[in-house]
């Protein structure tokens, strides 16, 4: 049996070895590796044509980019809107508030472990949305974006910083706090992106006061430029109640030969002493469950593993994969009165490619991009810095296990700001045909220097 197992893997290995010469010479490239997430190796070739590029777009983008193999490339390369979805960062930043009704069932929950269960899976559901290939615009700096009309929930998000990007968000209802400073840290590697989120997350329960903080798993791009484009996110994620010092750590299988393991997330929720108390276990595309465990992390006798998160019904057949959620992030029905005019939904090349028009996209993107590098020779003329409106930057600095983050804490401005135009008698219909973006600190600033 050894014998024959030695044989089996030495062939994958082989096999791999070959796929990886075949995808080599059909291309012409070095060092480029296709990697089907159904892992099988016997149409290399074929997978290796798939994906939204044509083959003359993949050579013209390869010859682009491969200068920047090995770098991190969050702000220093223009990318073609072919790429791209019509939605910000800041909007993906919203998708997390999907599933925020698993937040009440935290905060009004007696038991600290089942806490754990309900908001770590919270944490988790926003995968789902993470999974859509599409890339997501890079906020203009001093952009926003504001819901409501959602669970009770006032969300703002600005974009604090623009080298480096940090964007920053502060949600809230009558159950819970959410505050979080993101930042993201890339490596180019050819015809994949690895992803680290330099973030730092805070969530508190209202009821019983309680605060949780997060460390999530990095993420992979596979397949970036040669075959169809996928996500996988191997790693731990670690939630930790600051307040008593219980956990939830969850591993995030990475996708082995023939998709095993792909989407699968197993974990456990500890006490302050390090001993299991509950197992989570499920896909993150699909649902999560939890069971009791004994010290030995084995189900409790007379238990049975229960639901506590399934993923919501998507449209068919939706272009970018939009759940329905993601179309009321970008729908104005989850608009408050008075909308800022920074906000993404006003954004010229977002609801241009939204509308189908890639080329208007493109141009409507390079006239916002010239517009924030113009306010920047204005503020630099006028020896001024950039100042967020609805966040400080604060003197804290945090260490995650990718780097150092400058951290930004939500003013309390916004509020102040939606009570007056929450207030007011008058209604002001905003949409993007009738109201001009303006992110801008020194006023609409020129499209040319």
């Amino acid at each position: 049996m050894a014998q024959n197992q030695g044989g089996f893997f030495s062939s994958i290995a082989s096999s791999f070895s070959s796929f990886k010469n075949q995808v080599n010479g059909l291309l012409g490239y070095e060092g480029l590796e296709v990697i089907n997430p159904e892992g099988g190796t016997e149409d290399a070739e074929v997978e290796a044509q798939r994906g939204r590029w044509k083959q003359e777009e993949r050579d013209s983008y390869w010859r682009s980019m491969q200068k920047y193999v090995g770098a991190d490339i969050t702000s220093m390369v223009t990318l073609p809107v072919l790429i791209f979805e019509p939605m910000t960062m800041l909007q993906k930043m919203a998708e997390l508030m999907e599933y925020s009704h698993l937040l009440e069932l935290a905060d009004e929950c007696e038991d600290p472990y089942m806490r754990l269960v309900y908001t770590a899976s919270w944490f988790i559901s926003v995968y789902y949305a993470l999974q859509r290939t599409w890339k997501p615009f890079n906020p203009i700096l001093g952009e926003t974006y504001e819901m409501v009309n959602h669970c009770g929930i006032t969300f703002i998000a600005e974009q604090v910083s623009h080298h480096p990007p940090i964007s920053a968000a502060h949600a809230e209802n009558e159950h819970f706090v959410y505050d979080i400073t993101s930042k993201v840290k890339t490596k180019f590697l050819g015809n994949s992106l690895d992803v680290y989120p330099l973030g730092r997350t805070r969530l508190k329960l209202k009821k019983s006061g309680v605060i949780l903080d997060l460390v999530p798993p990095p993420t992979k791009v596979n397949n970036l430029i040669f075959g169809r484009t996928w996500i996988d996110s191997p790693g731990e994620m670690i939630l930790t109640n600051l307040t008593t010092g219980d956990k939830a750590v969850l591993y995030f299988q990475p996708c082995g030969w023939f998709g095993a393991g792909r989407y699968e997330v197993d974990g456990y929720v500890y006490n302050s002493d390090e001993e299991p108390k509950i197992l989570i276990t499920g896909k993150w595309n699909e649902a999560m469950s939890y069971q009791p465990c004994d010290l030995e992390g084995e189900p409790l006798p007379n238990t049975e593993l229960k639901e506590v998160w399934r993923v919501a019904e998507s449209p068919a057949d939706d272009k970018f994969q939009y759940t329905h959620f993601a179309h009321k992030v970008n729908s104005f029905t989850t608009a408050p009165k008075k909308l800022l005019p920074s906000d993404s939904r006003l954004r010229t090349d977002r609801y241009a490619l939204e509308m189908g028009d890639l080329s208007k996209a493109g141009s409507e993107k390079s006239v916002l991009e010239e517009k924030q590098r113009a306010e920047k020779r204005i503020r630099e003329s006028k020896g001024q810095e950039f100042v967020p409106k609805w966040f400080d930057q604060t003197d804290q600095i945090t260490t995650t296990p990718w780097g150092e983050l400058e951290i930004y804490e939500y003013n309390g401005k916004y509020a102040e700001h939606r009570a007056a135009a929450d207030s007011s008698a008058s209604v002001e219909e905003v949409n993007v045909g009738t109201t001009e973006f303006n992110p801008w600190q020194f006023g609409n600033v020129a499209e040319t220097s």
